[in-house]
């Protein structure tokens, strides 16, 4: 079984790094200390035209929550754009309402900007009010990708809670596992979920601590 690796970074000297390290994609990020924001035009446009593994680019445009004013909406729409017009793969979105359910409206709006691009859902997910509804609601808007620690503060803790997701998922949408994966703990996480994609900001030997599955 080949597991999908995905490194988040957020320079190009990371990305370089990430892809010689046999990485399969790339999740392009603003400064990563504050959870990451979206990066800059200038960043992203290098790693489209220098890196050869999929580059996908977080859309986010502050730290803190996940719901939105109408401004960010524009914001990130607009972010969205300048994304696919620098040749990209795709894009990491995510937006929730006050009460904690996906925000169905402003979502459908993003993934259409998305089009023909992959479009993923980000740990947004992990603060949703009830992850099986908003599994379904994000099937329904045929998202890519949903990014889960299973709720918990990391995936490993949130084993139990992922392998539910992947079961429920089945080949409808992809879950990727990520919350402090290593090279270290990342067999173990996909033996005990079934995931067959990992995220990782440390992902220096991790995709070769996953050959021998």
């Amino acid at each position: 079984m080949t597991v999908l690796v995905e490194a988040a970074v957020d320079t190009f000297a990371g990305a370089l790094a990430a892809q010689a390290e046999g990485v399969h994609r790339i999740e392009l990020c603003g400064p990563l200390h504050d959870g990451g924001t979206t990066p800059s035009a200038g960043l992203i446009a290098r790693c489209s035209d220098e890196l050869l593994v999929s580059v996908h680019v977080l859309i986010r445009p502050r730290a803190g929550d996940f719901v939105y004013t109408e401004d960010e909406m524009l914001i990130m729409a607009k972010d969205i754009v300048i994304a696919k017009e620098l040749g990209v793969d795709g894009v990491v979105i995510g937006a929730l309402t006050a009460e904690g359910d996906v925000d169905v409206e402003a979502l459908s709006q993003l993934i259409t900007m998305a089009s023909p691009m992959r479009v993923g859902f980000h740990r947004a997910f992990d603060k949703v009010r009830d992850q099986d509804e908003a599994l379904e609601l994000l099937v329904s808007l045929q998202v890519d990708h949903i990014l889960t620690s299973g709720g918990a503060e990391t995936a490993a803790a949130g084993a139990p809670r992922i392998k539910s997701l992947v079961e429920r998922a089945g080949e409808r949408i992809g879950i990727i596992a990520g919350g402090s994966i290593t090279a270290a703990n990342a067999a173990n996480i996909v033996a005990s979920t079934g995931v067959h994609s990992v995220h990782g900001r440390a992902f220096q030997g991790l995709p070769a601590s996953l050959r021998s599955l």
